[in-house]
């Protein structure tokens, strides 16, 4: 199908626009790698109208993907980890084009994984691992069980992507593979919540005690991004924080990961007085 294919790619490849363009193809049927396609076209360029353009093709009794990304959008994607299976794209796919190096590039900035780009995504993961421990809480509290079962799985990933990262690895599709090489320990606590045959408030009730001690270990390199532009001024408003560059990225986890880094001592609050008696406008600083 490749052959079939070639004039769709090499039209696009002449443009001076294109950085690089990939072939990757089903390793499996109804692989969730392709989405279920025989072949995905990946091509990247520097700017475009819309940031993913994506097109789906037949022949015969074979389907193909055409995805075009721009740069810009990849590199969000990378960086938010939103779109897991391009890394495994760019790692695995066939390269048909690559302007300047483009893609050799990309991959040698992926595997090396600069430490600045580490803390920001451990950072991220650990405000979603917040969320969901947090939720799953209450919900095991209320004895809504299979509601905190969800969110303690969900909390689990993400405290598997978030030990995957500090090992300087990027997270892939097949996390929970990566995860028992690199922490056995995880991967043990997943098993057990998932396989066991003990009753389900029993399963949470020892799941909360462990992933209560995994995340305290971590909430000090975890939470080094966000001090870190905490630290770039005296006192911030929560609306100064959502609008940073940096910590804008938290989305609708910074609320509470602020709260929660609030509550463990990492941060302070700072009260000054409004107008009106007795309240406060509340302002966040790294405790000193």
């Amino acid at each position: 199908m490749e052959d079939i294919l070639r004039p769709i790619y090499q039209e696009r490849t002449s443009h001076p626009n294109t950085l690089g363009a990939l072939l990757v193809e089903q390793s499996n049927k109804f692989s969730p790698l392709t989405d279920t396609f025989d072949i995905v076209l990946f091509l990247v360029v520097k700017e475009a109208e819309e940031p993913v353009f994506i097109k789906h093709y037949s022949y015969k009794d074979q389907k193909a993907a055409l995805h075009v990304v721009t740069e810009e959008k990849l590199r969000e994607w990378i960086l938010l980890g939103s779109n897991r299976k391009v890394i495994d794209w760019i790692f695995n796919g066939k390269v048909l084009f690559d302007r300047n190096e483009f893609i050799q590039n990309l991959k040698i900035e992926l595997r090396d994984f600069p430490f600045y780009g580490r803390k920001i995504k451990m950072g991220l993961e650990f405000a979603k691992l917040i969320r969901r421990y947090m939720d799953g809480k209450v919900f095991f509290e209320s004895k809504h069980y299979l509601d905190a079962y969800n969110h303690i799985v969900h909390s689990l990933h993400h405290l598997a992507r978030l030990s995957v990262i500090e090992h300087g690895f990027h997270p892939e599709v097949t996390v929970w593979n990566q995860v028992k090489q690199i922490e056995p320990e995880i991967y043990k606590l997943y098993e057990e919540l998932v396989t066991s045959d003990e009753e389900i408030d029993k399963r949470l009730e020892l799941l909360f005690l462990a992933s209560e001690f995994l995340i305290h270990s971590r909430m000090k390199v975890a939470s080094e991004h966000l001090i870190s532009i905490l630290e770039q001024k005296e006192y911030w408003t929560f609306q100064e924080l959502l609008n940073n560059e940096g910590a804008k990225h938290y989305s609708v986890d910074l609320s509470m990961m602020i709260e929660y880094l609030t509550d463990k001592g990492f941060i302070e609050v700072v009260d000054v007085e409004t107008k009106g008696q007795g309240i406060y406008h509340r302002y966040y600083r790294v405790k000193k």
